[in-house]
Formats: structure tokens, sequence, C-alpha cells
């Protein structure tokens, strides 16, 4: 296997970066002075390039320029500059003159479309280098351990805004109609950090957090959607400097808004860049789910200022620290600023993506090698983020959250501007708190999988064992550390449980055997629930532990209904996005039952359709008014109630808007039931709406419609490229799960699988992919697994191998419920 990682005889220092990007031509020039220190004698220097035309370079010793014979490898995306004799060990200056395209593929420097009121286009040009595609924008040394400071400057038309990680330093009109602006050098960074943009924006006037200077960039006459976010960073990044103990790195921070972008936004640093839909939003359209989405994503890349820009994972491997740990810092800064909206109780529908992916045989530890690009980019997944959190939370809990942040605070402070690995967070900790830390993760990280902890409860005591839980229900031998929390209707006991089983003297009756959920574990209980004396986050476990139980074959699936019936009048928001994941799968893979499915979930729901009704009152909370909108929806969908389908019919055609969690279940009912008169209003809705949640929420609706010409129609869309390629994989994903012609949108993308694989971001073909679970039937079930042996997906292989592999867990549910 070839060796990706380059040689570490040159380290870049600095970086002078100018770059002129033409955005009627879609290309860019380019130089970069890359200030380096020989450290061992060489007469080659070896870089990252992909994609760029390389025309001169210059090595500049004691003032002496040398001429440098260039080669680039496509291939191995390196650029090879060889010289007539060595360097001696010491400083070298490389210069490189360099051109490019602002792709369409949403990474490296891209092109992204601007759609401005009257219906004109525009091109911005955007970055996204994280993992590996700084070397699309320019030569550099492209891994994460091999920081140096940056010195930008862009040349771009005089009525354009530029925005880079430094301040801007100058803006100097050149005479042609177009400006140099250079920024503030960056501190050290790592090459997937760096960013600019540059387009027809506008920015809000900054404001002063403790000092540093905070900004939202958006699209012209979108300022007025821009406060809620601006709220959300300035209560963060107080809240997160205070708990590092550390001042916000960089000098400043600016939030950009894109059309387009692949992933959800990216931490690059003071440079920070967002779809628009988890940034700009107005309140007062904007439902719970919504703004609670722009609000973590808003914290989740301010938190990586510090951990992730500040100190960075030394190698793509440890990816999982930078990103799990900034998926459990988001839920705490937003829950220190909205406890009302219980985040760690929401967390658990987050969490359950994970518990689900990771019960498969196809799992991967948290941490695992990563050699190429490809392996990189396959790390971003529900395991690296969701999992990586929940076994963060659980290691806190087991510390103590005032000793685990102590020990985070050592960890930075020791390590400040550098790169990192688990041991040094892990012994960080481990002189905080005097625990043997390593050896507690060792295998939550290295080993896939989770257990199953078992309990047996006999005259006031109870056993503790574990096993792995895995759906196909074998035991590879794997056992963990597990910090188990007892709750008892007296008191709570806490347990660290290995190998051998233990004993555990209780002081009353037993409650849950993962105290507030906080661990990462499934739970197997002597005795049912007793849901009145649980909290929220244990109530949507209980539900979760038994669903997953039943997908592995411990109970018959027609029982789920009754089990859930224990629950019908609880009020909580977890609880109840736990029951209809379940309902929701069931419905999913066995559609010929859903008369039976519809009369239980209209029996389990009733009660609590009633209780709500469709008018939030003034003592409603905003997790109840998203209740209230998640009910209704199932009620009109998973449970047919016509009545719930009329009232949302009259709804929509008297425009009477009530409340955004209610219009949100209003659009997806009147999709879910609706015909070609409602799908082109909601066509012209998406259009020509005013917000991005908006847009969405009418976007997404259009697979929800039944009939087969709707559903031709929005793959059209997504093939003629009407739909933007950052939404239509989400798109086809739901298609795939379309309750009547899944198997037609199957045909569509084999079909036009090339196009589409070349068309859309690389990232996203494995998510999309996502929707093959659903392909359970026996129109489509022959076909799917030979399509996918011919049609691999390096940078997703192991996401659609669990893809594949959840999908016969579908197939042997459906089985049991058809039998």
């Amino acid at each position: 296997m070839a060796d990706h990682r380059l040689p570490r005889n040159i380290l870049p220092r600095h970086y002078k970066l100018e770059l002129a990007p033409n955005l009627v031509t879609h290309t860019f020039d380019g130089t970069v002075v890359i200030e380096t220190t020989v450290v061992e004698p060489t007469d080659r220097i070896t870089c990252n390039a992909a994609e760029l035309v390389v025309h001169e370079a210059m090595a500049v010793v004691a003032e002496r320029r040398i001429p440098l014979s260039v080669t680039v490898d496509e291939a191995d995306q390196r650029l090879h500059l060889d010289a007539s004799e060595p360097w001696a060990v010491g400083p070298l200056r490389v210069e490189v003159s360099f051109s490019g395209i602002l792709n369409d593929r949403l990474r490296g420097f891209y092109r992204s479309t601007l759609v401005a009121d009257d219906g004109t286009e525009h091109t911005i040009a955007a970055t996204q280098f994280q993992s590996t595609d700084a070397r699309r924008a320019f030569p550099c040394f492209d891994e994460p351990d091999m920081k140096a400071t940056f010195g930008v400057s862009l040349v771009v038309p005089e009525d354009l805004l530029a925005v880079s990680n430094g301040a801007q330093a100058s803006r100097t009109p050149l005479g042609n109609g177009t400006d140099r602006v250079a920024f503030v050098d960056t501190i050290p960074l790592s090459t997937y950090l760096v960013a600019f943009v540059v387009g027809p924006l506008e920015a809000t006037e900054p404001v002063d957090v403790d000092g540093v200077p905070v900004r939202i960039v958006h699209p012209p006459g979108r300022g007025h959607q821009t406060a809620f976010a601006l709220e959300v960073a300035t209560h963060s990044l107080r809240w997160l400097a205070d708990w590092y103990d550390l001042e916000v790195p960089g000098g400043k921070v600016d939030l950009v808004a894109l059309p387009d972008f692949a992933f959800g936004a990216m931490e690059n640093l003071g440079c920070i860049t967002f779809r628009e839909v988890l940034l700009l939003v107005d309140p007062d359209e904007a439902d719970q789910r919504e703004l609670e989405a722009v609000a973590s994503v808003v914290s989740h890349e301010l938190a990586h200022l510090w951990f992730g820009d500040l100190v960075t994972m030394r190698w793509w491997n440890g990816i999982w620290l930078n990103e799990a740990f900034a998926t459990f810092m988001e839920v705490k800064a937003v829950e220190a600023w909205r406890p009302d909206w219980d985040m760690w109780s929401g967390f658990c529908a987050d969490r359950a993506a994970a518990f689900d992916v990771d019960a498969l045989a196809s799992t991967r530890p948290i941490e695992y090698p990563v050699v190429t690009p490809a392996d990189a980019e396959s790390m971003f997944d529900v395991l690296t983020y969701e999992k990586g959190a929940a076994v963060v939370r659980m290691l806190e809990q087991f510390l103590g959250e005032e000793t685990f942040r102590d020990g985070v605070r050592r960890y930075l402070s020791d390590h400040l501007g550098g790169n990192t690995d688990n041991a040094d967070l892990w012994a960080a900790l481990e002189a905080a708190s005097g625990e043997p830390v390593g050896d507690l993760m060792e295998n939550w990280i290295f080993h896939g999988g989770h257990p199953l902890v078992e309990v047996t409860a006999d005259d006031g005591r109870c056993t503790l064992s574990q096993r792995p839980f895995r759906y196909d229900g074998r035991d590879d031998g794997t056992r963990w550390q597990v910090p188990v929390r007892l709750r008892t209707t007296v008191g709570e006991h806490r347990v660290l449980l290995g190998d051998r089983p233990v004993i555990v003297e209780l002081d009353g009756s037993l409650l849950t055997g993962n105290a507030d959920a906080t661990g990462f574990h499934r739970t197997s209980l002597p005795a049912a629930p007793r849901p009145a004396l649980l909290t929220a986050a244990e109530r949507a476990m209980a539900v979760d532990d038994r669903w997953a139980a039943t997908l592995a074959g411990h109970h018959d699936p027609a029982t789920f209904a009754d089990f859930a019936a224990a629950f019908a009048t609880d009020l909580d928001l977890a609880v109840w996005q736990a029951v209809l994941r379940a309902f929701g799968t069931m419905d999913l893979v066995a559609p010929e039952r859903h008369e039976i499915l519809a009369a239980e979930a209209r029996s389990l729901l009733e009660g609590v359709v009633h209780h709500l009704g469709w008018e939030p009152t003034a003592n409603d909370d905003d997790r109840t008014r998203r209740l209230r909108g998640g009910v209704l929806a199932a009620a009109g969908t998973l449970a047919d109630d016509p009545s719930v389908v009329t009232e949302a019919r009259r709804r929509w055609t008297a425009s009477d808007p009530s409340d955004p969690a209610v219009d949100g279940a209003v659009v997806t009912l009147v999709a879910s039931h609706g015909g070609p008169e409602e799908r082109d209003a909601f066509r012209r809705l998406v259009n020509g709406a005013e917000s991005a949640q908006v847009e969405q929420r009418y976007l997404r609706a259009l697979a929800l419609f039944p009939d087969r010409t709707a559903v031709e129609a929005l793959l059209g869309e997504v093939h003629d490229s009407v739909v933007r390629t950052q939404d239509a994989p989400f798109l086809v994903r739901s298609l795939l799960a379309h309750p009547h012609h899944r198997a037609l949108a199957w045909r569509s993308i084999a079909d036009r699988w090339d196009d589409l694989a070349s068309r859309l971001p690389s990232n996203s073909i494995a998510r999309m992919l996502e929707g093959v679970r659903a392909l359970v039937g026996p129109e489509v079930a022959p076909d799917v697994d030979r399509f996918l042996d011919d049609h691999p997906v390096p940078q997703g292989a192991l996401m659609v191998a669990q893809h594949r592999e959840r999908r016969m867990v579908n197939i042997r549910l459906r089985e049991r419920l058809l039998d």
C-alpha cells in the first residue's frame, strides 16, 4: 500500500498566499511563498497539490533564487519540486505560482450560487478544506500536524466582500476594478482550517464579546435573520471561554452563511462557514427543532476554536476526539443558555442513531487506522460524533463534572498551539482525577460495539453482568469497563462493571440501571419500567432499549405496542420520539401491515393528541410545542386519523398559521395526502421562500407526496440539477424509503448512478445510500446487493456496509411482522 504521509525532512513555518478568483470564468490564479525549515539535507520538496496547474517554482536560499523542476502526481495528490543539489539544514523559502478551477463539488476552492430576490444568479467563491482539500486551492503540506501561520491576500472585484481567517488588515484598489484585500496573519493552523470567501455578501456590525468582534456574513437582505445566531454566539463564546479558562483564540469570529455547503458547518478559525439553514433564522417562523439546530451547530463550531483549532489532533485517526468533544460541548453550552430545552434528554434521539449502527457486526471502533484521504472522509459519521460524545459524557459523569473540566483545562494549557492524541487527554484527566482513565477508555475507543448490562435482582441486592449487544446476537468476547449508575427509590449506586459479575446491595426498589441515561450501554432489567418514577431521559432510554432488544430478536415486535402503552400519557418529547421511531420502522418495512399498525398507533396517540390539541397555550414551553407538532404529524400519517388530516387540509387551504411546529405538521400532512395541485404549490413555496427554514420545510416535503407522478417529478429535478447538490442526497434518501414508490426511486438512482456520483458532494454519497435500508420488498431486494458490489463508494465503504447490514435487520423484522 502506498504511503500517503508526507516526509518530514522539510517543515512549513509560514505561508504567504495570494489568490485571485475569477467569478465569471470560475477559475483562480495564485502564488504561495512558504517559509520552511530543512530538517535533513535533501534536494526534493514533497508537498500536496490536486487539480492545480503549477506554472513555476523557485527556491530561495540566502537571497539566491534557484529554479525547481516540477512534477505533479495526481494519483497521490503530490507535488514534487526538485533541485540540482541538496539544501543544507536551515531555513528555505519556496515560491510557487499556480492556477485552478472553482469547482462545483463543494470541496477545496469551489463556487456557490446565490440567487437574488429578482432571480439573477451570482457566484460566490468559498472553501471547504476538511479533511484533505486545501491542496485543491494551493500547494501545501496538507497534514494536520504540519502547522504554520498564514498570511492571506485576495484580489477581488471592488464591489465584493472578502473574508478569511484573520481580520482585514488593508484593502488597496489596484486600478483595474479589483482590490487587494490583505488579512492579518493567523496563529499556527493546520491547513484544513484555512478559509476564504468572496462574493456579493453583507456583514452585520460586529458585536463585541469581551474584546472579540463577532459578525455574521450573509446574503443581501437577510440581516434580519442574524439576531438569533448572534445571541447564541455571544453566550457560547463567553461560556466556553470560561469553561476552558482560556481566551477566545484568533482575534475575531466571522460566521459565514453559504447557499451551497456540503457539510453542516466548518470550524475554520475566525471564518466559520455554515449552511444557511444552520445560521440564518427568523425565530417567529422557526420551530424549536430548527432553533435548536442553529444553536447547537453554532455552539459546536465555536467549541472547536479551542478543541480542534488551538489544539489539534496529530493525524486523522484522532478526528473523533475533536468532533466528539465539540458535540459534547455544544449540548453543555446550549443547556446553559436554554435549560428549558432539556438538551441531554434531547440528545437521546441523536444517540439512538449511534446505538443502532453500533449494534451491527460492521460497526467500527471510535478510532481506527486512517491511511488514505478516503479513509479520513469516512470518519465523519454517527460513531465519531454521537457515540463519541456519549462516551465523553459517560466519562465526565464517572469522574465528576468539575474534575473532568479541570483535566480538560490542563490538557489544553499543556498543548496550546500543538497537536495531540488520545493519550495526552487521558494523561491530563488522570492527573486531575487520580483515576486510570486510559485503561478505562481503552475498549470504548479501540473496539466497536457496546455492552448489554444485564441486571438480576433478589432479596435487596442485584447482580450485574455484561456481554456485547448486537443485532445478530453474537458474543465476540469484548468486555468494557462500564461505569454503571443504578437508581433506586431511595438513592443512587455507582459501580464500575468489568469482566466479572458484580453484586450490589440496594437500599430500595431498583428503578433503572442507567440513571439519567448517561451510560452508553443497553440495559436489561428484571421488571418492566415504572415510568412515573423515571426521568424523561430514563423513560426515553427504556423505550429505546426495548425496541433495540426487539430488533435483536429478544421480543416479538407485535408486543411493542402493548409495551409502549405504558407511556401513552407521557408528555415528554424524547419519549415520544423513541416510541414513534419504532412505529415508523415497523411501518416502513411491512407496509402490508399498515392497517393493523395504524389502529395501534391511533390507540396510542389519541390521548396525547386530544390533550395537546392544535393550538398552543400560554403555559407551553418550546419542547411541548415541538411535541404537539410531532404527534399531530404521526396521527395523520402513521395512525391515518382522518380528523387530523381533515383539519390539516383546512388550515392549509385557509392559510391559517398557528405555531411553527403545528405549521410544520400541516406541511407534512398535506404533502403525505396531497395531489398535483398541492405539489405545484409546494414547489412555488420552495422557490419563493424568504428563509432557509421555510425553504427546507417545503423542499423535504416534496419527497412525501404519495403518487408516482410526484416521485418522478422530484427525481427529475434531482437529475436535472434543479435541486442543489447539497440537498439532493437527502431527498433521494427519503425517496428510497417512500411508502409506495421506493422501487421506482431505486431504479432511477441505479440507472443514473455515474452522473450522481460525479456531481454530488463526495461526502454525501454514503449518506444518500442510507435509504437502501428501506429496500426490503421482493420487488427490489435481489438487485440491491449486487448493484452495491459493482459500484463501491471508497470514501464511505464502511458506512455503506452498515446500511446493507441494517437492511438485513429490517428484512428479518419484516419477516417476523408478516409471520
